[in-house]
């Protein structure tokens, strides 16, 4: 029997999309196959490192070296604080150059347009630049140029993209969401001011994801600053234990999927 075709919807959240690799990493210890992936922001980083062949051990590595003195490149204040031309430059090493068609997934990398608001969806082309768009939090990240559009961050546009997922052709959806308003929060620097500001709009954006996935997993990540890269293994373990509670759902929707096949 076919097995159904099972896509992932990897949302936005800055440092808390590290929650990401915990679900994947449940997923392929319980032999939930993981066909397609469509993700914006940190949900594209992580879907793409993935699909680009490394494993699950070697995402925890790189996501605990991961530091802001890496990838912060300050510029004057015009279009954004940062130019991005480091973190460009480590996602082209960590992806080998590669292009989107030669992942060993399907993947799916969500931006928005900055004059007309619109989702734009990569499903080719260089990875580097396409997943720079995709990370281009608002006033944080220069915006990036693709093909003569400026764009910036996919949660903008699609937090969550399962639609996107649905569209590749996934039988079953399992959506992770991992943004969350931090209410009573500390707001002491321009970060906290934007990425509260972002997490406030987008915050009833997601509810008619919910109804669109099959299953929605949401690891308790809220605690934690969208650039809380520090805390990369508790945020990891977030979304291991979300992924477990999940697991009975997942498989029940398997089963159905199955069944009404036969």
């Amino acid at each position: 029997m076919e097995y159904p075709k099972i896509g992932l919807a990897l949302g936005s959240g800055g440092a808390r999309g590290l929650a990401h690799i915990g679900v994947i990493k449940v997923l392929e210890e319980e032999g939930i196959p993981i066909h397609m992936i469509a993700g914006s922001s940190m949900g594209a980083l992580v879907g793409t490192f993935y699909a680009a062949g490394h494993n699950v051990e070697y995402l925890i590595k790189i996501s605990q070296a991961f530091r802001r003195k890496y990838f912060l490149d300050f510029t004057l204040p015009k279009l954004g604080l940062i130019s991005g031309n480091k973190i460009k430059e480590f996602i082209r090493i960590f992806t080998h150059n590669k292009n989107i068609e030669d992942l060993k997934l399907p993947v799916a990398i969500i931006a928005t347009d900055v004059h007309t608001g619109e989702k734009v969806v990569f499903r080719k082309g260089p990875i580097a630049e396409r997943l720079r768009a995709s990370i281009s939090i608002p006033g944080i990240f220069v915006p990036e140029t693709v093909e003569g559009r400026m764009l910036f961050d996919g949660g903008v546009s699609d937090r969550v993209p399962v639609s996107v997922v649905r569209e590749m052709g996934a039988d079953i959806v399992i959506a992770v969401d991992v943004a969350g308003l931090k209410t009573n929060a500390t707001i002491s620097t321009i970060y906290d001011v934007i990425f509260q500001s972002i997490d406030i709009m987008q915050k009833e954006l997601v509810t008619s994801r919910e109804l669109q996935a099959d299953v929605m997993i949401r690891p308790d990540v809220e605690m934690y600053n969208a650039y809380s890269f520090a805390q990369a293994s508790e945020i990891i373990e977030k979304g291991e234990v979300e992924a477990r509670k999940a697991l009975d759902r997942i498989r029940k929707v398997i089963e159905e999927r199955k069944e009404s096949r036969n």
